[in-house]
C-alpha cells in the first residue's frame, strides 16, 4: 500500500485524529469515554463537557471539531439536529495545540470569549494526516 492510497491516508488519518482527540480531552479535562471521532466526508470529532456557562446553567456543553471548521463549543442537542454553537475557535490553524483549545474552552465557559464567525479551513486530507501524525 503507498501512501497516496485512500486507505492508508485514512487509517493515518484515523490513528492521529485518535491521538489528537485524546491529548484536547486530557488538556480539557475530559474522560476518554466522553469522546467520540468519525471519519466519513468529513473528519469531525466530540468531546462531551462537564463545565457548563454560569449564564446558562442548565445548558449541556460538548467541545466539537471538524476538519473543515474546526473547534466550537456547542449546546448539546439531540443526535439529529444541528449543534448550537456558542463559540468558534477563531485561530487560523484546524490543529491548534490542546492546550490552546483548553484556554479557549475556559474562557468560553468563563463568558469571556464572544461569538466569532464559522471559520472555514480548506479540507487536505493528506495535509491532515501529515499534521495530527504527531499525536499517533
Amino acid at each position: 500500500m503507498t501512501m497516496d492510497d485512500g486507505t492508508d491516508r485514512t487509517a493515518a488519518l484515523s490513528r492521529g485524529l485518535a491521538g489528537y482527540v485524546r491529548a484536547v480531552a486530557d488538556a480539557v479535562g475530559v474522560p476518554t469515554e466522553a469522546t467520540s471521532f468519525e471519519i466519513s466526508d468529513t473528519a469531525t470529532a466530540y468531546l462531551g463537557l462537564t463545565r457548563r456557562r454560569s449564564e446558562r446553567p442548565g445548558d449541556d456543553l460538548m467541545l466539537i471539531w471538524s476538519e473543515r471548521q474546526g473547534w466550537a463549543v456547542a449546546v448539546e442537542t439531540m443526535p439529529e439536529e444541528e449543534p448550537m454553537v456558542v463559540a468558534y475557535f477563531a485561530g487560523l490553524d484546524v490543529v491548534p495545540a490542546p492546550a490552546v483549545v483548553a484556554r479557549f474552552v475556559t474562557d468560553v465557559v468563563a463568558g469571556r470569549r464572544p461569538g466569532s464567525p464559522r471559520p472555514v479551513f480548506p479540507s487536505e486530507r493528506h495535509e491532515l494526516a501529515r499534521r495530527l501524525a504527531d499525536y499517533t
